[in-house]
């Protein structure tokens, strides 16, 4: 008892030690100059004034495509509309026709597509783009084409919703708790990056920042595990009282994070080129979005022939049907539940760094943003089944891109709860959960 004792304590300080050194580094990068520019947010200005004739035309949509990946905006009611960008460098800025008044379009008989045009920051920091707007025939992109682009971004998003999803389901499997600080687990993954590859910052190559966020994210998972969770686990304390604590822990880490790198928006260095490739049609994916979803696809193949055939795996899913008679058989529950804590704290690491290119842009509240849509991809799959969480992403994905087609995009959320609601009408254990018996 007393070598266990002194055992369990070395691995505490050492715990602490590491969380103290990552804690330091951590504060020590932040105050760098990019924690200075935070605050500031992005730099420099694409605007333009979107008219019909001297009127102007209130919620025109736009995408501006350039480093840090693609953002949208609408026009405000004087015809208005401006974004920040991250650099100067080229931009490409799309008028979606779609959006116009009934027999509306750009006009440009020089250009074959006149809704489309290229621009460049230069040294001034900002550029106007305007558009001539007129009756004619519209560039308009057919019903189809559109479908199969939403469900190939929405694939994208999915997967990197699944490698967070995967995270908070393993850790359900094993513990029962429903860890609200996941959120906060996937922006640390994202502002680790920023610190480790941002040009104000250590300005690493992205071929090492990244993975090595990966790694960070990953002991985080494990530091939070030696010194909260197994020490409340062993003390007996009930779910629900975890539970309330994960969400405390993740309200203090946001503003922990808001504290130091602000209330703006911090974009990553481009991971690849950001020009968009036909694929068919008028379906195109860039360049980073491709490699964004090849290393998803590969970390979530390798971590399902991990889960299945390593005998860690094999463990994991003995304990996640069946704690007592895993332990039983002689299973240390305790390794275990350690490394899918940090299994779980590299995905959702991952997942933020994804996220970043694909939002584009880090916040301090990223995490919370999709912390919701996790939870519905979880429980969707099926509660405790790591399987059941990618099925549940990928479908939740789709479902919130595709259904901008219909609603507005500040609403797209809401599509794909009101599914989940429904399914689980239907399906209450989720998808590829079992039916349980009560009492």
């Amino acid at each position: 008892m007393t070598h266990q004792a002194l055992t369990r304590g070395r691995v505490r300080i050492g715990a602490l030690a590491v969380l103290a050194a990552l804690v330091a580094a951590f504060l020590l990068a932040l105050l760098s100059p990019t924690a200075a520019q935070a605050a500031e947010g992005d730099p420099y200005t694409i605007s333009g004034n979107v008219q019909l004739d001297g009127e102007p035309l209130p919620g025109v949509a736009l995408t501006i495509d350039g480093p840090g990946g693609a953002q949208e905006v609408e026009t405000d009611a004087e015809g208005r509309w401006q974004v920040k960008v991250p650099e100067r460098d080229d931009y490409t800025v799309v008028l979606d026709e779609n959006t116009l008044p009934e027999g509306i379009a750009v006009v440009d008989e020089e250009d074959d597509t006149p809704n489309e045009k290229d621009v460049t920051v230069g040294a001034g920091g900002r550029v106007a783009v305007n558009f001539f707007i007129g009756e004619g025939e519209r560039n308009v992109t057919s019903f189809f084409d559109q479908i199969v682009q939403r469900v190939v971004q929405g694939i994208n998003f999915g997967l990197m919703l699944g490698l967070a999803a995967v995270g908070v389901s393993l850790v359900y499997g094993t513990t029962r708790l429903s860890n609200f600080a996941h959120a906060e687990m996937v922006s640390f993954g994202a502002i680790v990056a920023l610190v480790l590859i941002g040009p104000a910052s250590l300005a690493l190559p992205v071929w090492i920042g990244i993975p090595l966020a990966v790694v960070l994210s990953g002991v985080l998972g494990f530091v939070l595990d030696a010194i909260i969770w197994r020490p409340l686990r062993r003390r007996g304390v009930g779910t629900v009282q975890l539970m309330i604590l994960s969400i405390g822990l993740s309200l203090a880490l946001r503003y922990v994070f808001q504290f130091f790198i602000g209330g703006g928006t911090e974009q990553l260095p481009a991971m690849a080129p950001t020009a968009r490739i036909p694929l068919f049609g008028a379906v195109g994916l860039s360049v980073t979005e491709m490699v964004s979803m090849s290393i998803a696809v590969v970390v979530i193949v390798a971590f399902a022939l991990w889960l299945t055939y390593s005998r860690l795996g094999k463990a994991t899913r003995a304990i996640s049907d069946n704690p007592s008679l895993a332990a039983a058989s002689g299973i240390d529950v305790d390794h275990v539940v350690r490394v899918v804590w940090i299994v779980s704290g590299a995905l959702a690491g991952l997942a933020g760094v994804l996220y970043a290119y694909y939002r584009p842009g880090i916040r301090w509240d990223m995490g919370a943003q999709v912390l919701l849509l996790v939870f519905a991809a979880v429980t969707l799959g099926g509660l405790g089944t790591a399987y059941g969480a990618l099925v549940g992403s990928l479908i939740i994905g789709v479902l919130v891109e595709a259904s901008s087609l219909w609603i507005p995009a500040d609403l797209r959320f809401v599509g794909a709860l009101v599914v989940l609601i429904l399914i689980l009408l239907i399906r209450p254990q989720g998808i590829l959960g079992r039916r349980e018996r009560i009492g």
